[in-house]
């Protein structure tokens, strides 16, 4: 499975835990489960947040939960789905917030690949899921991979936004330096929260573009085609 972690750097940077023997069981996991269930994403895709999103290019975290657990709709990349899937929830609130706080239009596409292009790495806490279980492999070792990737940026960045959306994100990112980073807090977009005014108005898009405007740093273009 590491193979398909393709950036050097983010090789160098978890190359403890990507040697450590909790990940071999991760890996040993995933491949008895393999044998009666299907996984998703598919396993090439894994690690697609880090092969889009280089280690030395981050710019803005967006950490979410773990991947979709229906077909062909998740492929690596937190809150993303694939081209020609129905929205999620979640996602359709983060469209909605981007047209008041920024005008976008609201896309067709849910695919967020032009997102992490830009230095947005859209990390899942957990990396794999089984098919209609959410959170099936929250407790397989995938939290403490995704806690020292979150170590990894505080300690040898700096200036990242981080944006933490949810008591789950903020108790994630509790140990981010923040004085060495960003970090912009607020509710879930999933519509419990966002019903119960915990999300919208949060303008957390336009608030990254001018963190990284004052960094001199090239904003981030956040409209989806």
């Amino acid at each position: 499975m590491q193979e398909t972690l393709k950036d050097e750097i983010w090789k160098i940077e978890l190359e403890n835990d990507l040697t450590n023997n909790y990940f071999s069981e991760i890996e040993q996991f995933l491949k008895e489960e393999k044998k009666g269930s299907k996984i998703f994403p598919p396993r090439e895709l894994i690690f697609n947040a880090f092969n889009q999103t280089s280690f030395n290019s981050v710019k803005v975290v967006i950490i979410g939960q773990d991947p979709y657990h229906g077909i062909n709709q998740a492929h690596g990349l937190s809150f993303s789905v694939l081209s020609g899937n129905k929205h999620p929830p979640s996602l359709i609130n983060i469209f909605k917030e981007l047209e008041s706080d920024l005008g976008c239009s609201y896309p067709k596409s849910g695919d967020l690949t032009t997102w992490a292009k830009q230095g947005v790495l859209l990390l899942n806490a957990s990396l794999t899921v089984r098919q209609a279980e959410a959170n099936s492999h929250q407790k397989i070792g995938w939290q403490k991979f995704t806690d020292s990737v979150i170590h990894q940026l505080s300690e040898n960045r700096e200036d990242i936004v981080f944006l933490l959306w949810g008591g789950f994100a903020k108790k994630k990112g509790a140990k981010i330096d923040s004085s060495k980073h960003h970090i912009l807090s607020s509710g879930h977009p999933s519509p419990l929260s966002a019903n119960r005014g915990y999300w919208f108005g949060n303008r957390h898009f336009s608030k990254t573009n001018e963190i990284l405007r004052t960094l001199g740093k090239t904003e981030i273009d956040w409209q989806i085609k």
